[in-house]
Protein backbone atom coordinates (compact mmCIF):
# COMPACT_ATOMS: atom_id res chain seq x y z
CA UNK A 1 0.00 0.00 0.00
CA UNK A 2 0.84 3.67 -0.43
CA UNK A 3 1.72 5.64 2.17
CA UNK A 4 2.40 9.35 3.31
CA UNK A 5 0.21 12.80 3.84
CA UNK A 6 -1.29 11.90 0.58
CA UNK A 7 -2.37 8.99 0.74
CA UNK A 8 -3.88 9.32 3.96
CA UNK A 9 -5.88 12.34 2.47
CA UNK A 10 -6.97 10.04 -0.35
CA UNK A 11 -8.16 7.52 2.08
CA UNK A 12 -9.97 9.50 4.66
CA UNK A 13 -13.54 9.09 3.14
CA UNK A 14 -13.78 6.32 4.35
CA UNK A 15 -11.97 3.33 7.44
CA UNK A 16 -12.59 0.47 5.08
CA UNK A 17 -10.25 1.60 2.12
CA UNK A 18 -7.27 2.13 4.60
CA UNK A 19 -7.97 -1.13 5.85
CA UNK A 20 -8.11 -3.06 2.44
CA UNK A 21 -11.59 -3.75 2.98
CA UNK A 22 -14.28 -2.62 0.90
CA UNK A 23 -17.23 -1.20 1.93
CA UNK A 24 -20.48 -2.00 1.20
CA UNK A 25 -22.06 1.09 1.85
CA UNK A 26 -23.75 2.75 -1.28
CA UNK A 27 -22.17 6.11 -0.65
CA UNK A 28 -19.03 4.94 -0.84
CA UNK A 29 -19.51 3.54 -4.39
CA UNK A 30 -18.20 6.60 -6.09
CA UNK A 31 -15.28 6.81 -3.75
CA UNK A 32 -14.24 2.99 -4.09
CA UNK A 33 -14.25 3.26 -8.02
CA UNK A 34 -12.24 6.40 -8.08
CA UNK A 35 -9.71 4.63 -5.97
CA UNK A 36 -9.86 1.12 -7.55
CA UNK A 37 -9.55 2.75 -11.41
CA UNK A 38 -7.68 5.97 -11.00
CA UNK A 39 -5.25 5.01 -8.27
CA UNK A 40 -1.75 2.98 -8.62
CA UNK A 41 -2.87 1.20 -5.52
CA UNK A 42 -5.70 0.23 -6.76
CA UNK A 43 -4.71 -1.17 -10.29
CA UNK A 44 -1.55 -2.75 -8.79
CA UNK A 45 -1.15 -2.75 -4.83
CA UNK A 46 1.99 -4.14 -3.45
CA UNK A 47 1.66 -8.02 -4.13
CA UNK A 48 5.04 -9.21 -5.92
CA UNK A 49 3.62 -10.50 -8.88
CA UNK A 50 7.09 -12.35 -9.69
CA UNK A 51 5.95 -15.07 -7.31
CA UNK A 52 3.29 -16.05 -9.75
CA UNK A 53 5.26 -17.07 -12.31
CA UNK A 54 8.74 -18.01 -10.64
CA UNK A 55 8.71 -22.15 -11.39
CA UNK A 56 9.20 -24.71 -8.29
CA UNK A 57 13.06 -25.05 -9.67
CA UNK A 58 16.53 -24.17 -7.82
CA UNK A 59 17.99 -21.75 -7.79
CA UNK A 60 14.92 -19.88 -9.44
CA UNK A 61 12.83 -20.19 -6.42
CA UNK A 62 15.30 -19.35 -3.36
CA UNK A 63 13.94 -16.17 -2.79
CA UNK A 64 10.42 -17.99 -2.19
CA UNK A 65 11.16 -20.84 -0.97
CA UNK A 66 9.86 -20.19 2.73
CA UNK A 67 7.38 -17.69 0.98
CA UNK A 68 3.81 -17.02 2.15
CA UNK A 69 1.25 -15.20 -0.11
CA UNK A 70 -0.39 -12.53 1.62
CA UNK A 71 -4.18 -13.53 2.37
CA UNK A 72 -7.08 -11.72 1.19
CA UNK A 73 -9.78 -12.63 2.51
CA UNK A 74 -13.99 -12.69 1.33
CA UNK A 75 -14.33 -8.72 0.98
CA UNK A 76 -10.74 -7.74 1.25
CA UNK A 77 -9.61 -4.82 -1.23
CA UNK A 78 -7.78 -6.55 -4.24
CA UNK A 79 -6.13 -5.05 -6.83
CA UNK A 80 -7.53 -4.73 -10.38
CA UNK A 81 -4.79 -6.22 -12.39
CA UNK A 82 -4.46 -9.63 -9.34
CA UNK A 83 -7.91 -9.74 -9.66
CA UNK A 84 -7.79 -10.64 -13.21
CA UNK A 85 -4.82 -12.51 -13.10
CA UNK A 86 -6.30 -15.04 -10.02
CA UNK A 87 -9.82 -15.21 -11.70
CA UNK A 88 -7.85 -15.79 -14.99
CA UNK A 89 -6.28 -18.67 -12.74
CA UNK A 90 -9.31 -19.47 -11.19
CA UNK A 91 -11.09 -19.65 -14.78
CA UNK A 92 -8.04 -22.04 -15.89
CA UNK A 93 -7.87 -24.81 -12.95
CA UNK A 94 -11.87 -25.55 -13.70
CA UNK A 95 -11.81 -26.02 -17.68
CA UNK A 96 -10.87 -29.39 -17.49
CA UNK A 97 -13.40 -30.25 -15.24
CA UNK A 98 -16.01 -28.10 -16.98
CA UNK A 99 -15.66 -29.61 -20.84
CA UNK A 100 -15.09 -33.25 -19.82
CA UNK A 101 -18.84 -33.99 -19.17
CA UNK A 102 -20.27 -32.27 -22.38
CA UNK A 103 -17.99 -33.98 -24.56
CA UNK A 104 -18.16 -37.28 -22.58
CA UNK A 105 -22.33 -36.76 -23.22
CA UNK A 106 -21.81 -35.53 -26.75
CA UNK A 107 -19.49 -38.16 -28.11
CA UNK A 108 -19.13 -41.22 -25.69
CA UNK A 109 -23.16 -41.28 -25.74
CA UNK A 110 -25.34 -39.68 -27.85
CA UNK A 111 -22.45 -39.38 -30.82
CA UNK A 112 -23.42 -35.90 -32.12
CA UNK A 113 -21.58 -34.23 -34.39
CA UNK A 114 -19.40 -31.87 -34.70
CA UNK A 115 -21.68 -28.74 -34.21
CA UNK A 116 -23.48 -30.19 -31.51
CA UNK A 117 -20.57 -30.99 -29.37
CA UNK A 118 -19.05 -27.35 -29.66
CA UNK A 119 -22.05 -26.01 -28.70
CA UNK A 120 -23.11 -28.30 -25.58
CA UNK A 121 -19.36 -27.30 -24.47
CA UNK A 122 -19.76 -23.22 -24.96
CA UNK A 123 -23.13 -23.79 -22.98
CA UNK A 124 -21.24 -25.80 -20.42
CA UNK A 125 -18.73 -22.89 -19.84
CA UNK A 126 -21.53 -19.96 -19.70
CA UNK A 127 -23.98 -21.69 -17.06
CA UNK A 128 -20.89 -22.77 -15.10
CA UNK A 129 -20.07 -18.64 -14.97
CA UNK A 130 -23.42 -17.91 -14.33
CA UNK A 131 -24.17 -20.19 -11.39
CA UNK A 132 -20.28 -19.80 -10.02
CA UNK A 133 -21.31 -16.03 -9.89
CA UNK A 134 -24.62 -16.70 -8.54
CA UNK A 135 -22.47 -19.02 -5.73
CA UNK A 136 -20.53 -16.11 -4.82
CA UNK A 137 -22.97 -13.20 -4.74
CA UNK A 138 -25.04 -14.89 -1.66
CA UNK A 139 -28.53 -13.43 -2.45
CA UNK A 140 -30.83 -13.08 0.92
CA UNK A 141 -34.27 -14.07 -0.09
CA UNK A 142 -36.73 -11.37 1.44
CA UNK A 143 -38.30 -11.96 4.57
CA UNK A 144 -36.61 -15.36 5.36
CA UNK A 145 -33.52 -16.54 6.94
CA UNK A 146 -32.22 -18.16 3.67
CA UNK A 147 -29.73 -17.38 1.19
CA UNK A 148 -28.60 -18.74 -2.36
CA UNK A 149 -25.44 -18.86 -2.53
CA UNK A 150 -22.65 -19.32 0.11
CA UNK A 151 -20.84 -16.41 -0.57
CA UNK A 152 -17.28 -18.02 -0.60
CA UNK A 153 -15.03 -18.23 -3.39
CA UNK A 154 -16.61 -21.64 -3.93
CA UNK A 155 -16.90 -22.76 -8.04
CA UNK A 156 -19.77 -24.86 -9.17
CA UNK A 157 -19.01 -26.87 -12.28
CA UNK A 158 -21.09 -29.83 -14.49
CA UNK A 159 -21.46 -32.10 -12.55
CA UNK A 160 -19.39 -35.94 -13.33
CA UNK A 161 -22.28 -37.92 -11.46
CA UNK A 162 -24.57 -37.63 -14.34
CA UNK A 163 -22.32 -39.61 -16.73
CA UNK A 164 -22.98 -43.14 -15.88
CA UNK A 165 -26.62 -42.36 -15.99
CA UNK A 166 -26.38 -41.01 -19.03
CA UNK A 167 -23.90 -43.81 -20.12
CA UNK A 168 -26.47 -46.92 -19.57
CA UNK A 169 -29.20 -44.65 -20.24
CA UNK A 170 -27.89 -44.15 -24.22
CA UNK A 171 -26.90 -47.92 -24.21
CA UNK A 172 -30.61 -48.76 -22.93
CA UNK A 173 -31.69 -46.28 -25.74
CA UNK A 174 -29.52 -47.69 -28.92
CA UNK A 175 -30.31 -51.26 -27.65
CA UNK A 176 -34.26 -50.26 -27.65
CA UNK A 177 -33.59 -49.27 -30.94
CA UNK A 178 -35.18 -46.05 -30.04
CA UNK A 179 -31.69 -44.15 -31.00
CA UNK A 180 -30.62 -44.63 -34.49
CA UNK A 181 -28.08 -47.50 -35.12
CA UNK A 182 -26.99 -48.06 -38.61
CA UNK A 183 -26.76 -51.30 -40.17
CA UNK A 184 -23.13 -51.84 -39.69
CA UNK A 185 -23.87 -50.97 -36.09
CA UNK A 186 -22.60 -47.46 -35.95
CA UNK A 187 -24.63 -45.51 -33.60
CA UNK A 188 -26.62 -42.20 -35.02
CA UNK A 189 -27.07 -38.74 -33.18
CA UNK A 190 -29.57 -39.30 -30.79
CA UNK A 191 -30.84 -35.65 -29.49
CA UNK A 192 -34.12 -37.20 -28.16
CA UNK A 193 -32.55 -39.09 -25.33
CA UNK A 194 -30.36 -36.18 -24.42
CA UNK A 195 -33.69 -33.89 -24.88
CA UNK A 196 -35.25 -36.72 -22.59
CA UNK A 197 -32.74 -36.43 -19.92
CA UNK A 198 -33.03 -32.71 -19.67
CA UNK A 199 -36.80 -33.15 -19.36
CA UNK A 200 -36.36 -35.56 -16.38
CA UNK A 201 -33.58 -33.54 -14.84
CA UNK A 202 -35.96 -30.18 -14.41
CA UNK A 203 -38.59 -32.14 -12.87
CA UNK A 204 -36.24 -34.30 -10.39
CA UNK A 205 -34.16 -31.41 -9.63
CA UNK A 206 -36.76 -30.34 -6.99
CA UNK A 207 -35.75 -32.78 -4.52
CA UNK A 208 -32.15 -31.20 -4.50
CA UNK A 209 -33.72 -27.46 -3.78
CA UNK A 210 -36.24 -28.96 -1.22
CA UNK A 211 -33.29 -30.66 0.48
CA UNK A 212 -31.73 -27.25 0.75
CA UNK A 213 -34.06 -26.30 3.46
CA UNK A 214 -33.41 -29.39 5.95
CA UNK A 215 -31.16 -29.06 8.07
CA UNK A 216 -27.18 -30.06 7.43
CA UNK A 217 -27.58 -32.42 10.46
CA UNK A 218 -30.37 -34.10 9.18
CA UNK A 219 -28.63 -34.54 5.67
CA UNK A 220 -25.47 -35.55 7.35
CA UNK A 221 -27.70 -38.39 9.47
CA UNK A 222 -29.53 -39.71 6.43
CA UNK A 223 -26.38 -39.55 4.16
CA UNK A 224 -23.28 -40.01 6.34
CA UNK A 225 -19.53 -39.34 4.92
CA UNK A 226 -19.62 -43.28 4.45
CA UNK A 227 -22.43 -43.34 1.89
CA UNK A 228 -21.17 -39.93 -0.16
CA UNK A 229 -17.60 -41.06 0.37
CA UNK A 230 -18.37 -44.48 -1.40
CA UNK A 231 -20.36 -42.57 -3.71
CA UNK A 232 -17.93 -40.30 -5.16
CA UNK A 233 -15.11 -43.04 -5.10
CA UNK A 234 -17.68 -45.20 -7.24
CA UNK A 235 -18.05 -42.52 -9.56
CA UNK A 236 -14.43 -41.70 -9.81
CA UNK A 237 -13.38 -45.80 -10.78
CA UNK A 238 -16.38 -45.79 -13.29
CA UNK A 239 -15.51 -42.68 -15.16
CA UNK A 240 -11.68 -43.65 -14.76
CA UNK A 241 -12.53 -46.82 -17.58
CA UNK A 242 -14.53 -44.44 -19.27
CA UNK A 243 -11.67 -42.23 -19.84
CA UNK A 244 -8.91 -45.05 -20.43
CA UNK A 245 -11.34 -45.74 -23.28
CA UNK A 246 -10.87 -42.62 -25.01
CA UNK A 247 -7.06 -42.43 -24.31
CA UNK A 248 -6.80 -46.14 -26.60
CA UNK A 249 -8.72 -44.50 -29.31
CA UNK A 250 -12.13 -43.54 -28.38
CA UNK A 251 -15.17 -45.79 -26.76
CA UNK A 252 -16.94 -46.04 -29.98
CA UNK A 253 -14.02 -47.82 -32.13
CA UNK A 254 -12.70 -50.12 -29.34
CA UNK A 255 -14.10 -53.34 -31.15
CA UNK A 256 -16.26 -51.40 -33.56
CA UNK A 257 -17.06 -52.09 -37.01
CA UNK A 258 -17.54 -50.34 -40.54
CA UNK A 259 -16.76 -46.26 -39.94
CA UNK A 260 -15.61 -47.02 -36.32
CA UNK A 261 -13.36 -49.94 -37.69
CA UNK A 262 -10.61 -47.19 -36.68
CA UNK A 263 -9.44 -44.71 -34.21
CA UNK A 264 -10.82 -42.29 -34.29
CA UNK A 265 -12.97 -43.33 -37.01
CA UNK A 266 -11.63 -44.21 -40.50
CA UNK A 267 -12.40 -40.66 -41.59
CA UNK A 268 -9.80 -38.89 -39.32
CA UNK A 269 -6.43 -37.64 -40.37
CA UNK A 270 -3.88 -41.24 -39.19
CA UNK A 271 -6.94 -43.39 -38.07
CA UNK A 272 -5.00 -46.21 -36.38
CA UNK A 273 -6.54 -49.27 -34.11
CA UNK A 274 -7.54 -49.01 -30.64
CA UNK A 275 -4.72 -48.77 -28.96
CA UNK A 276 -1.92 -48.48 -30.70
CA UNK A 277 1.06 -47.39 -29.34
CA UNK A 278 1.07 -43.97 -30.86
CA UNK A 279 -2.48 -43.35 -29.55
CA UNK A 280 -1.60 -44.49 -26.13
CA UNK A 281 1.77 -41.89 -26.63
CA UNK A 282 -0.65 -39.26 -27.23
CA UNK A 283 -2.57 -39.61 -24.21
CA UNK A 284 0.65 -39.72 -22.38
CA UNK A 285 1.74 -37.04 -23.21
CA UNK A 286 -0.47 -35.09 -21.37
CA UNK A 287 -0.74 -37.03 -18.18
CA UNK A 288 2.80 -36.55 -17.90
CA UNK A 289 2.89 -33.02 -18.64
CA UNK A 290 -0.02 -32.38 -16.20
CA UNK A 291 2.52 -34.36 -13.53
CA UNK A 292 5.66 -32.53 -14.41
CA UNK A 293 4.21 -28.79 -14.33
CA UNK A 294 2.55 -29.77 -10.55
CA UNK A 295 6.51 -30.67 -9.71
CA UNK A 296 8.12 -27.76 -10.95
CA UNK A 297 5.89 -25.27 -12.09
CA UNK A 298 5.01 -21.37 -11.09
CA UNK A 299 2.13 -21.21 -9.10
CA UNK A 300 0.03 -19.55 -12.09
CA UNK A 301 1.20 -22.58 -14.02
CA UNK A 302 0.29 -25.10 -11.45
CA UNK A 303 -3.21 -23.87 -11.42
CA UNK A 304 -3.52 -24.51 -15.06
CA UNK A 305 -1.81 -28.01 -15.08
CA UNK A 306 -4.73 -29.68 -17.00
CA UNK A 307 -4.86 -27.22 -19.80
CA UNK A 308 -1.12 -26.65 -19.94
CA UNK A 309 -1.14 -30.42 -20.56
CA UNK A 310 -4.29 -30.64 -23.26
CA UNK A 311 -1.83 -27.42 -24.74
CA UNK A 312 0.80 -29.64 -25.04
CA UNK A 313 -1.02 -33.11 -26.46
CA UNK A 314 -2.62 -30.59 -29.11
CA UNK A 315 0.53 -29.60 -30.17
CA UNK A 316 1.99 -32.68 -30.51
CA UNK A 317 -1.24 -34.26 -32.03
CA UNK A 318 -1.27 -31.39 -34.46
CA UNK A 319 2.47 -31.41 -35.40
CA UNK A 320 2.58 -35.42 -36.18
CA UNK A 321 -0.87 -35.28 -38.53
CA UNK A 322 -3.24 -36.45 -35.75
CA UNK A 323 -5.74 -33.10 -35.35
CA UNK A 324 -6.80 -31.59 -38.10
CA UNK A 325 -8.07 -28.14 -37.21
CA UNK A 326 -10.48 -28.01 -40.35
CA UNK A 327 -13.39 -28.45 -37.45
CA UNK A 328 -11.92 -25.20 -35.92
CA UNK A 329 -11.78 -22.99 -39.25
CA UNK A 330 -15.32 -23.99 -39.54
CA UNK A 331 -16.74 -23.02 -36.49
CA UNK A 332 -18.42 -19.87 -35.68
CA UNK A 333 -16.78 -16.72 -34.46
CA UNK A 334 -19.52 -17.06 -31.12
CA UNK A 335 -22.77 -18.57 -29.86
CA UNK A 336 -25.01 -18.30 -27.01
CA UNK A 337 -27.41 -20.75 -25.05
CA UNK A 338 -30.14 -22.09 -27.51
CA UNK A 339 -28.50 -21.91 -30.42
CA UNK A 340 -29.24 -25.84 -30.62
CA UNK A 341 -32.66 -27.04 -29.05
CA UNK A 342 -34.10 -30.36 -27.53
CA UNK A 343 -37.59 -31.77 -27.89
CA UNK A 344 -38.09 -32.25 -24.13
CA UNK A 345 -39.51 -34.81 -22.49
CA UNK A 346 -39.62 -37.01 -18.94
CA UNK A 347 -38.42 -40.72 -19.29
CA UNK A 348 -39.73 -42.67 -16.19
CA UNK A 349 -36.58 -44.73 -16.59
CA UNK A 350 -34.43 -41.82 -15.40
CA UNK A 351 -36.88 -41.03 -12.72
CA UNK A 352 -35.08 -42.89 -10.01
CA UNK A 353 -31.54 -42.92 -10.67
CA UNK A 354 -32.02 -38.72 -11.20
CA UNK A 355 -33.46 -38.15 -7.46
CA UNK A 356 -30.83 -40.74 -6.33
CA UNK A 357 -28.60 -38.25 -8.01
CA UNK A 358 -30.08 -34.55 -6.72
CA UNK A 359 -30.23 -36.36 -3.28
CA UNK A 360 -26.76 -37.30 -2.96
CA UNK A 361 -25.78 -33.74 -4.86
CA UNK A 362 -26.85 -32.01 -2.04
CA UNK A 363 -25.01 -33.77 0.58
CA UNK A 364 -21.49 -34.44 -1.31
CA UNK A 365 -20.96 -30.78 -1.98
CA UNK A 366 -20.86 -30.01 2.49
CA UNK A 367 -17.29 -30.82 2.36
CA UNK A 368 -16.36 -28.78 -0.43
CA UNK A 369 -18.14 -25.59 0.99
CA UNK A 370 -16.26 -26.92 3.84
CA UNK A 371 -13.11 -27.12 2.89
CA UNK A 372 -13.56 -23.34 0.91
CA UNK A 373 -14.89 -21.70 4.34
CA UNK A 374 -12.06 -22.88 6.10
CA UNK A 375 -9.32 -21.74 3.74
CA UNK A 376 -11.33 -18.66 3.49
CA UNK A 377 -10.81 -17.94 7.28
CA UNK A 378 -14.56 -17.65 8.32
CA UNK A 379 -16.16 -19.82 10.68
CA UNK A 380 -17.03 -23.37 10.07
CA UNK A 381 -19.71 -23.76 12.75
CA UNK A 382 -22.94 -22.61 14.13
CA UNK A 383 -25.86 -20.51 12.24
CA UNK A 384 -23.77 -18.39 9.58
CA UNK A 385 -21.83 -21.78 8.08
CA UNK A 386 -25.26 -23.79 8.28
CA UNK A 387 -26.49 -20.49 5.82
CA UNK A 388 -23.61 -21.22 4.26
CA UNK A 389 -24.25 -24.86 3.28
CA UNK A 390 -28.29 -23.94 2.95
CA UNK A 391 -27.41 -21.12 0.59
CA UNK A 392 -24.76 -23.78 -1.88
CA UNK A 393 -27.11 -26.27 -1.74
CA UNK A 394 -29.98 -24.08 -3.23
CA UNK A 395 -27.55 -22.30 -5.70
CA UNK A 396 -26.44 -25.77 -6.98
CA UNK A 397 -30.50 -26.79 -7.33
CA UNK A 398 -31.23 -23.46 -8.96
CA UNK A 399 -27.51 -23.62 -11.17
CA UNK A 400 -28.96 -27.21 -12.55
CA UNK A 401 -32.05 -26.38 -13.06
CA UNK A 402 -31.06 -23.53 -15.06
CA UNK A 403 -28.53 -25.47 -16.95
CA UNK A 404 -31.23 -27.70 -17.97
CA UNK A 405 -33.42 -24.99 -19.49
CA UNK A 406 -29.93 -23.62 -21.17
CA UNK A 407 -29.39 -27.41 -22.51
CA UNK A 408 -26.60 -28.50 -20.56
CA UNK A 409 -25.51 -30.97 -17.71
CA UNK A 410 -26.36 -30.38 -14.07
CA UNK A 411 -24.24 -28.10 -11.29
CA UNK A 412 -22.62 -28.74 -8.11
CA UNK A 413 -20.18 -26.78 -6.06
CA UNK A 414 -16.57 -28.38 -6.49
CA UNK A 415 -13.49 -27.55 -4.22
CA UNK A 416 -10.92 -27.63 -7.58
CA UNK A 417 -10.42 -24.29 -7.48
CA UNK A 418 -9.28 -24.85 -3.60
CA UNK A 419 -5.69 -25.54 -4.46
CA UNK A 420 -5.29 -21.81 -5.98
CA UNK A 421 -6.78 -20.40 -2.96
CA UNK A 422 -3.90 -21.87 -0.79
CA UNK A 423 -1.15 -20.86 -3.55
CA UNK A 424 -2.23 -17.96 -4.31
CA UNK A 425 -3.54 -16.48 -0.48
CA UNK A 426 -6.59 -14.88 -1.94
CA UNK A 427 -10.06 -16.00 -0.93
CA UNK A 428 -11.64 -12.55 -2.36
CA UNK A 429 -14.98 -12.77 -4.07
CA UNK A 430 -13.79 -10.37 -6.64
CA UNK A 431 -11.44 -13.17 -8.01
CA UNK A 432 -14.59 -15.53 -7.99
CA UNK A 433 -16.70 -12.70 -9.84
CA UNK A 434 -13.33 -12.06 -12.13
CA UNK A 435 -13.25 -16.13 -13.04
CA UNK A 436 -17.38 -16.13 -13.35
CA UNK A 437 -16.70 -13.46 -16.19
CA UNK A 438 -13.65 -15.39 -17.66
CA UNK A 439 -16.26 -18.43 -18.31
CA UNK A 440 -18.93 -17.23 -19.43
CA UNK A 441 -16.41 -14.97 -22.34
CA UNK A 442 -14.94 -18.17 -23.45
CA UNK A 443 -18.75 -20.02 -23.97
CA UNK A 444 -19.26 -17.35 -25.90
CA UNK A 445 -16.36 -17.52 -27.97
CA UNK A 446 -16.92 -20.92 -30.02
CA UNK A 447 -13.89 -21.08 -31.77
CA UNK A 448 -12.89 -22.00 -27.83
CA UNK A 449 -15.56 -24.32 -27.52
CA UNK A 450 -14.78 -25.78 -30.92
CA UNK A 451 -10.64 -26.53 -29.87
CA UNK A 452 -11.97 -29.01 -27.03
CA UNK A 453 -14.42 -30.53 -29.42
CA UNK A 454 -11.83 -31.05 -32.36
CA UNK A 455 -9.23 -32.38 -29.99
CA UNK A 456 -8.23 -36.33 -30.37
CA UNK A 457 -9.86 -38.33 -28.36
CA UNK A 458 -6.89 -39.78 -27.17
CA UNK A 459 -5.66 -36.70 -25.84
CA UNK A 460 -8.56 -36.09 -23.79
CA UNK A 461 -8.34 -39.13 -22.37
CA UNK A 462 -5.25 -38.46 -20.95
CA UNK A 463 -6.40 -35.72 -19.24
CA UNK A 464 -9.85 -37.32 -18.49
CA UNK A 465 -8.32 -40.34 -16.84
CA UNK A 466 -6.19 -37.65 -14.21
CA UNK A 467 -9.69 -35.77 -13.53
CA UNK A 468 -11.84 -38.56 -13.23
CA UNK A 469 -8.87 -40.24 -11.10
CA UNK A 470 -9.18 -37.02 -8.49
CA UNK A 471 -12.89 -37.95 -7.91
CA UNK A 472 -12.07 -41.39 -6.62
CA UNK A 473 -9.56 -39.59 -4.66
CA UNK A 474 -12.08 -37.28 -3.24
CA UNK A 475 -14.42 -40.40 -2.05
CA UNK A 476 -10.92 -41.80 -0.86
CA UNK A 477 -10.50 -38.40 1.67
CA UNK A 478 -14.00 -38.61 2.43
CA UNK A 479 -13.75 -42.24 3.60
CA UNK A 480 -10.12 -40.90 5.69
CA UNK A 481 -12.78 -38.69 7.88
CA UNK A 482 -14.60 -41.80 9.27
CA UNK A 483 -14.53 -43.22 12.67
CA UNK A 484 -14.58 -46.74 11.51
CA UNK A 485 -16.53 -49.18 13.42
CA UNK A 486 -17.32 -53.21 12.01
CA UNK A 487 -21.22 -51.81 10.82
CA UNK A 488 -19.23 -48.83 9.13
CA UNK A 489 -17.17 -51.70 7.45
CA UNK A 490 -19.78 -53.93 6.67
CA UNK A 491 -22.10 -51.07 5.03
CA UNK A 492 -19.18 -50.07 2.64
CA UNK A 493 -18.08 -53.83 1.83
CA UNK A 494 -21.61 -54.57 0.64
CA UNK A 495 -22.42 -51.03 -1.47
CA UNK A 496 -19.25 -51.17 -2.65
CA UNK A 497 -19.36 -55.07 -3.72
CA UNK A 498 -22.52 -54.28 -5.61
CA UNK A 499 -20.93 -51.07 -7.14
CA UNK A 500 -17.47 -52.96 -7.85
CA UNK A 501 -20.03 -55.40 -9.72
CA UNK A 502 -21.49 -52.95 -12.19
CA UNK A 503 -17.90 -51.38 -12.92
CA UNK A 504 -16.38 -54.99 -13.42
CA UNK A 505 -19.43 -56.66 -15.18
CA UNK A 506 -22.03 -53.95 -16.40
CA UNK A 507 -24.32 -56.28 -17.95
CA UNK A 508 -24.48 -58.79 -14.89
CA UNK A 509 -28.24 -58.06 -14.54
CA UNK A 510 -29.34 -57.46 -18.35
CA UNK A 511 -31.21 -61.33 -18.39
CA UNK A 512 -32.71 -61.29 -14.68
CA UNK A 513 -35.51 -58.30 -16.26
CA UNK A 514 -35.70 -58.52 -20.01
CA UNK A 515 -39.28 -58.09 -20.65
CA UNK A 516 -39.75 -57.45 -24.62
CA UNK A 517 -43.69 -57.46 -25.06
CA UNK A 518 -46.18 -55.13 -25.76
CA UNK A 519 -47.09 -53.34 -22.40
CA UNK A 520 -45.02 -49.89 -23.20
CA UNK A 521 -45.79 -48.67 -19.30
CA UNK A 522 -43.80 -52.40 -17.91
CA UNK A 523 -41.42 -51.79 -20.35
CA UNK A 524 -40.45 -48.70 -19.14
CA UNK A 525 -40.25 -50.09 -15.63
CA UNK A 526 -38.16 -52.96 -16.42
CA UNK A 527 -35.79 -50.19 -18.04
CA UNK A 528 -36.12 -47.64 -14.83
CA UNK A 529 -35.12 -50.44 -12.71
CA UNK A 530 -32.11 -51.91 -14.86
CA UNK A 531 -30.87 -48.52 -15.13
CA UNK A 532 -30.76 -48.12 -11.47
CA UNK A 533 -29.06 -51.38 -10.96
CA UNK A 534 -26.57 -50.85 -13.58
CA UNK A 535 -25.63 -48.10 -12.84
CA UNK A 536 -22.22 -47.95 -9.90
CA UNK A 537 -23.24 -44.63 -7.28
CA UNK A 538 -27.21 -45.59 -7.40
CA UNK A 539 -27.60 -48.87 -6.67
CA UNK A 540 -24.53 -48.83 -3.97
CA UNK A 541 -26.54 -45.58 -2.73
CA UNK A 542 -29.72 -47.43 -2.70
CA UNK A 543 -28.01 -50.49 -0.20
CA UNK A 544 -26.22 -48.00 1.51
CA UNK A 545 -28.34 -45.68 3.01
CA UNK A 546 -31.09 -48.88 3.63
CA UNK A 547 -28.34 -50.51 5.26
CA UNK A 548 -27.37 -47.56 7.24
CA UNK A 549 -31.07 -47.07 8.79
CA UNK A 550 -31.92 -50.52 9.48
CA UNK A 551 -28.66 -52.01 10.67
CA UNK A 552 -28.45 -50.65 14.78
CA UNK A 553 -25.22 -49.17 15.75
CA UNK A 554 -22.66 -50.64 17.68
CA UNK A 555 -23.03 -50.80 21.58
CA UNK A 556 -20.98 -48.47 23.08
CA UNK A 557 -18.93 -47.55 20.02
CA UNK A 558 -16.14 -49.49 18.71
CA UNK A 559 -12.49 -48.78 19.75
CA UNK A 560 -10.24 -47.33 16.66
CA UNK A 561 -8.41 -50.22 15.82
CA UNK A 562 -4.69 -50.30 15.81
CA UNK A 563 -2.05 -52.59 15.74
CA UNK A 564 -0.17 -54.27 19.00
CA UNK A 565 0.37 -51.75 22.27
CA UNK A 566 1.19 -47.60 22.42
CA UNK A 567 4.76 -49.13 20.86
CA UNK A 568 3.07 -50.69 18.08
CA UNK A 569 5.23 -53.84 19.78
CA UNK A 570 2.85 -57.14 19.05
CA UNK A 571 0.63 -58.14 21.64
CA UNK A 572 -0.58 -61.66 21.91
CA UNK A 573 -3.16 -63.20 23.86
CA UNK A 574 -5.78 -60.63 24.14
CA UNK A 575 -8.73 -58.97 21.92
CA UNK A 576 -11.20 -56.41 22.73
CA UNK A 577 -14.64 -57.50 22.33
Amino acid sequence: MESGPKTAERLAYSPSVSQGIVDTKWQDTLPELKYTFLTKDGWIGDYDYMYLITPNIWPLNRKYKDYTAPFYGLNDRVPVLLTLLLGLQHALCMIGSIVSPPLAIASGAFSFDSAMTEYLVSTAFITTGIATALQVTRLHIMKTPFFIGTGLLSVVGPTFDILPIVFNYAALRYKAGTCLVGADGTQGPCPDAWGACLGTMLCCVWIQIAMAFVPPKVLNKVFPKLITGSLLTLVGVYLVGNGLQNWGGSTNCHGGEGFYALCPDTAAPKPLPWGDPKLIGLGFSVFATIVLVESIGAPLMRSASVIIGLAVGCIISGATGYWSTEQLTQAPAGTFLWVHTFKLSVDGALVLPMIIMFACQAVSCIPDILATAELSDVPIEGTDFNSRIQGGILCDGLGSFFSALATGPPMVSQAGNNGVIVLTGCASRRAGWAASGFLILMGIIAKFGAVFASIPPSVLGGMQVFLYSTIAVAGIRVLALIHWTRRDRFILSVALGIGFMDICQPDWFTSILDYSGPNVNLVGFQQGINLAVETPFVIAAIVGVFLNAVLPKDRGGMPRVTYGDERHHPVLGERSD
